[in-house]
């Protein structure tokens, strides 16, 4: 089957990177001069400076050249995915979400806005772009409730770098990689305001604490949480300026400018709680002190005086 990947970002291009090992990608770009100037030069400069492009990655601006592709991994924005989705047909296909987040006016994951396609699953996992690109071992969840469909997908997008492992909880999965994003900028927040290692620990713990009410909630399985997608992705986001939504919050406990032109997904998951917090009747102080904190209706200083002020409990 080949392998079609919309969305030329750092992670789109670094999956066609690892990929192409195997055979033939089409990359689809959403900005023609970046397909033209990626097909000529053969690299991604502006989103994955230093990595070549293997010769058998076509890149195309053109939707119906990867919509040719059986296999689609979408690497775009969550909260422009349903946008990005209308008027398309999939029901032939088999579309492989490969982002992270919960969109704010549904509160629904990925694998739920791609409801028209043939078959759906899910890519998360603790992952960065460079890393996979540059061919650093890495290990990721994939998610889908038909086995058979995982298995077929499972061999085909594992590589001798990267290797997937199975689940069918795909809500679990979905879960653990859109909650750690709001976890993380909070963590960015903790050190960016200079309260120390210890701070970042117990908000990091406390956070996965609330990843896990939420996850119950909503019907996935503890355990998944436990796993690559929920408890792995979890630690590497939160100590690693790689992480964009880790570098939000380290902007913000300083007291800086960060670019706005930069995707940060756990900012819009961190509102999309706030309605399933109050839907569900869920105690998510972590999670909705980051949404205040990235709508500015609350700074670092109050954001911390107001968790530690909390009642006391048991763990």
């Amino acid at each position: 089957m080949s392998i079609g990947i919309i969305g030329a970002g750092a992670f789109g291009t670094a999956l066609a990177v690892a990929l192409a090992e195997k055979g033939p990608v089409t990359l689809w770009a959403r900005n023609r001069d970046q397909a033209e100037a990626m097909a000529d030069t053969r690299q991604n400069a502006q989103r994955l400076p230093g990595v070549d492009l293997p010769d058998n990655i076509a890149i195309s601006c053109e939707l119906e050249t990867v919509l040719a592709c059986n296999t689609l991994l979408f690497a775009v924005p969550t909260q422009r995915l349903r946008q990005f989705l209308t008027g398309l047909d999939l029901s032939d296909h088999t579309a492989v979400a490969c982002c992270k987040g919960i969109e704010v006016t549904t509160g629904e994951g990925p694998a739920s806005i791609l409801s028209g396609a043939r078959h759906r699953a899910v890519l998360t996992g603790p992952s960065f772009a460079d890393d996979i690109a540059r061919g650093l071992p890495t290990a990721l969840t994939l998610a889908c409730t038909d086995r058979t469909v995982a298995e077929a997908l499972q061999s085909q997008l594992s590589t001798a770098k990267l290797r997937l492992y199975r689940t069918a909880d795909v809500a679990g999965a979905e879960l653990g990689g859109a909650l750690k994003n709001v976890v993380a900028i909070g963590c960015g927040a903790v050190m960016g305001a200079g309260l120390g290692d210890s701070a970042r620990a117990a908000l990091l713990t406390r956070g996965f604490a609330e990843m896990q009410r939420v996850a119950v909630a909503l019907g996935a399985q503890p355990e998944t949480l436990m796993g690559l997608s929920g408890l792995g992705d979890l630690t590497l986001t939160c100590t690693s300026d790689k992480s964009r939504n880790y570098r939000l919050g380290l902007a913000l406990g300083a007291g800086r400018e960060f670019d706005a032109a930069i995707t940060v997904e756990g900012a819009g998951t961190a509102r999309a709680l706030r309605g399933v917090a109050a839907k569900y009747g869920l105690d998510l102080p972590i999670c909705a002190t980051v949404a205040d904190l990235v709508d500015d209706k609350v700074d670092v200083p109050g954001a911390m005086a107001r968790l530690m002020a909390r009642p006391l409990k048991e763990e």
